[in-house]
């Protein structure tokens, strides 16, 4: 892919006022093989997003190499995180990608410090490590080698078959520190998945790679999140997920019902009313109150998937809509503290592809 030549200048009106603005931002870039999409690469200041103390959240920090999704899918929980910068939340969150080009240095810095606790830490929780440009851009091999090499434990949660092409590296990952892969595949009809996820791979490629994931010795998980109330809710709909994942290997399957928070459900009920006009009413009234379902559904999803997950032998202990990972599940100390999660041994002849990502001052030598 060439990129020299592509970059916008910051006056250009292709470049967003907000961004131009910005002391970080280093340039501005369309191409043809992304077409309708703009990337703003900038300098990340800092790569580890602290959770607050009180979240329940089962890891104490995230990392996000990206800002908007290509994915384009119209019921992401992360949408009016794009609003910061003059950004909405709809278009704009699918278009207009922010880039952290910098993100492993500053992650390698960070993890270095030793005020560093080594605790767990969740990438894919707002937008997907693993859309498109991660192909062209390649930051996660550098932050999944800083993680390992500090002995950080780490989850990736992602809807990108480009997972697949760091699963060598991942595995090696795994061997020095706990790490949690999970599949995020939501709806089993092709059509209606293309639909309300036009940027994503399809249900079976993502499947293939949960596939790919057991074949290289790791767990995976399937999140089959969010379920659309009267759309993917159904009990054949559901069995039918639930076999697929079990066939692929899928270890164990998380769910939850559709959420839509403010800055969501415009954008999504956007949707909606052009590909399925005769559910607007119905959504209206299911989430007239609340951007969570109502108890009444909830209790009545639960009973219909609770027995088929059973059944399919993909159980684990919770189904919530986050990610709750045993790998990353945070231990606290006498003080109620998350307590940090012990550094495994790491022999110099285990981490070839580990230090193939490092600079050569954080490679480990044999001498």
């Amino acid at each position: 892919m060439r990129w020299s030549g592509q970059e916008l200048q910051t006056e250009q009106a292709g470049t967003l006022p907000g961004l131009a603005r910005l002391n970080n931002l280093v340039r501005s870039v369309q191409t043809p093989e992304f077409a309708g999409i703009t990337f703003h690469e900038v300098l990340a200041k800092s790569a580890l997003n602290r959770v607050p103390g009180q979240s329940v959240m089962p890891f104490g920090w995230t990392i996000n190499p990206y800002r908007g999704c290509s994915h384009a899918c119209t019921y992401c929980f992360a949408r009016p995180t794009h609003t910061y910068l003059d950004l909405d939340s709809g278009a704009d969150f699918d278009n207009e990608i922010i880039v952290k080009v910098n993100v492993a240095e500053v992650l390698r810095t960070e993890l270095a410090k030793p005020s560093w606790a080594h605790e767990g830490v969740a990438l894919g929780t707002n937008t997907d490590p693993y859309q498109r440009a991660e192909g062209r851009y390649r930051l996660m091999p550098g932050i999944i080698a800083a993680l390992a090499h500090s002995g950080t434990p780490f989850s990736i949660l992602t809807k990108g078959t480009l997972l697949r092409r760091d699963l060598p590296l991942i595995a090696e990952a795994a061997g020095q520190v706990p790490v949690d892969l999970s599949m995020s595949i939501a709806i089993y009809d092709d059509e209606l998945q293309q639909s309300v996820e036009p940027g994503t791979p399809t249900t079976k490629a993502r499947l293939a790679t949960v596939t790919a994931v057991r074949e290289h010795g790791l767990d995976c998980s399937v999140f089959l999140m969010p379920i659309l109330p009267f759309l993917t809710d159904t009990q054949s709909h559901l069995d039918e997920a639930l076999r697929q994942a079990k066939a692929a290997g899928a270890t164990s399957v998380v769910y939850s019902a559709l959420h839509l928070r403010p800055g969501v459900k415009d954008w999504y009920m956007g949707w909606l009313g052009r590909e399925h006009p005769e559910l607007v009413r119905s959504y209206n009234e299911l989430y007239r109150s609340s951007a969570y379902a109502p108890k009444a559904y909830r209790v009545w999803l639960a009973a219909k998937i609770k027995p088929l997950i059973s059944a399919h032998g993909l159980g684990r202990r919770r189904e919530t809509p986050d990610v709750r990972s045993a790998a990353l599940g945070q231990m606290r100390d006498a003080n109620g503290e998350r307590a940090a999660v012990p550094v495994k041994n790491r022999g110099a002849a285990s981490v070839s592809l580990i230090a193939e990502e490092l600079p050569p001052e954080l490679s480990p030598t044999l001498f």
